[in-house]
């Protein structure tokens, strides 16, 4: 019987009740009769041992005296296999002498399609995995502690007419092997997709979206669902996941693709995440909030407990593909609602364009400015997620905005839109960033003012600050003891304010 292929053997010790073979019993007889101990128990039966004239040992013919042999055997094959796995599997590197603790390093090497350890820091070898094995040995257990970097890798592509026939993106984007797509376009093979599309996008690219896909001859599955906030549930997640079985999807090679806003992309994002541990999606987003937010990250959730996102997972898409010809259908309230969370990345230029054609800063149309807003505040929210996809840290400025508003949206389901909320949170931290002194009167008027011209609500009637402490309490929770703020400090400008539970404005300020 082997363990781990590293020519650790083990002996297997079969026990026949009418007879011992003769090699166990040399194994463990290591010297005259005399020299073995003398009547012992093993549980409440005693066993003799009594000397022959040979000079060896004989067992009495009752039972016990058999089990004392094996139990003295197995003793010592236990002790040999000890010191076979401690010699085998590499020397000490390190030991406590106060807790008699030993650790060893190993690296990970790929032999002959297999994975062996291998001692020590410096492992010349091809194929070493970045991963390592730490070893640590006590007198009462043994540990493992394994380190396995996991790295991801997604592509956020903006592009135009994404569902002209002609454009391949959506199908083929999401390769960056060069040969793998070369191949790919070479084969007879039929592309099979599986699409989650939000019902009101559905409305107006149904049967644009239905055409591409005909004209590409791709055999496709498509599932519009009604992916509102009040439907954000793993009940709408498993009807997705049952579509998803019945299409018979290979996760190797058939992503799913989810157009719609921010809830549809968490959704399909979560629903892909769990499909047979991990399946490969991608984004397009259809509304400006999802565009330069949901679309870019790696959270997927669904709402639960009457919390928002409160079950999810940190799985970003293999592609996220933006097409801005999507704001063309977004109603006017929608373009407001995605614009909270640009001013939240970007504030500074919004402060100085407002969006306008005949803006003195940049000089160019409409779209232009709007398409380079957009690309500005994507930038910014990568340059903050890249390095922290799993909020590792939690001092992250793109928090803010976002410390009481998810109960706030909650709780007045369905009056106010996600980016509404947040600008509501983001002027109340402005309040409470000039009272600290980091912003001047003459500045918060400015954005405020600034928040007021985007058409977004700076009050809520259900702002309390019943609300708000509770708020602070559950993030208190989940933020190793402290509640974090981003607070905005000068225009373009962020700082953290660290505080513990709160009872009343003032101490806030």
């Amino acid at each position: 019987m082997q363990l781990f292929s590293h020519g650790l053997s083990f002996v297997l010790v079969h026990v026949d009740h009418g007879h011992l073979g003769p090699g166990l019993a040399q194994s463990v007889s290591e010297g005259p009769a005399d020299a073995l101990p003398g009547p012992r128990h093993v549980g409440n039966l005693p066993i003799q041992t009594h000397p022959i004239q040979d000079g060896t040992s004989s067992l009495d013919s009752d039972l016990p005296a058999m089990w004392r042999l094996v139990e003295n055997g197995l003793s010592k094959v236990f002790k040999l296999c000890s010191y076979l796995i401690t010699t085998e599997m590499g020397k000490v590197n390190l030991e406590d002498n106060d807790t008699k603790e030993k650790k060893t390093e190993f690296s990970l090497v790929r032999v002959k399609d297999t994975w062996k350890c291998k001692r020590g820091k410096k492992v010349t070898a091809d194929n070493v995995s970045a991963a390592k094995i730490y070893e640590s040995i006590t007198e009462n257990s043994t540990s493992w502690t394994v380190v396995s970097p996991i790295v991801f890798t997604y592509k956020v592509t903006e592009t135009r007419d994404l569902l002209d026939p002609s454009n391949q993106t959506l199908l083929l984007g999401h390769i960056s092997d060069p040969q793998q797509l070369e191949d790919m376009k070479k084969s007879n093979k039929q592309i099979r997709r599986f699409l989650v599309v939000d019902q009101e996008v559905y409305k107006f690219y149904g049967p644009k979206l239905t055409e591409y896909l005909e004209a590409n001859k791709v055999l496709y599955k498509i599932l519009a669902l009604p992916t509102t906030e009040e439907n954000k549930s793993m009940t709408m997640a498993l009807k997705i996941l049952e579509e998803v079985n019945n299409f018979s999807l290979d996760r190797r090679t058939e992503p799913i693709i989810a157009i719609g806003g921010g809830v549809c992309l968490d959704i399909v994002g979560l629903a892909a995440s769990l499909y047979r541990r991990r399946t490969p999606y991608i984004r397009v987003p259809t509304t400006l909030l999802s565009y330069i937010d949901a679309s870019v990250g790696a959270k997927t959730g669904v709402n639960f407990a009457n919390c928002k996102n409160k079950l999810g997972a940190y799985i970003p898409p293999t592609a996220a593909f933006l097409d801005l010809s999507f704001m063309q259908t977004v109603p006017r309230r929608h373009i407001s609602n995605g614009l909270a969370e640009m001013l939240k990345t970007h504030g500074r230029m919004l402060l100085d364009t407002k969006f306008q054609a005949d803006n003195r800063v940049y000089g160019r149309n409409c779209m232009q400015v709007a398409s380079q807003a957009t690309r500005i505040a994507i930038v910014n929210m990568l340059e903050e997620l890249a390095p922290n996809l799993w909020e590792d840290d939690l001092n992250r400025l793109v928090d803010f905005g976002h410390l009481i508003s998810p109960a706030l949206e909650m709780k007045v389901l369905p009056s106010l839109l996600h980016g509404e909320a947040v600008n509501i949170d983001m002027s109340y931290m402005v309040y409470v960033s000039k009272e600290r002194g980091l912003l001047t009167e003459e500045e918060k008027h400015r954005i405020i003012n600034c928040m007021v011209g985007l058409e977004l609500p700076v009050w809520h009637e259900a702002f309390t600050m019943e609300l708000i402490q509770k708020s602070l309490q559950d993030r208190l929770k989940h933020s190793g003891g402290l509640v974090r703020m981003p607070l905005p400090s000068l225009l373009g400008k962020r700082k953290f304010r660290m505080t513990h539970p709160v009872r009343s404005c003032t101490e806030l300020t």
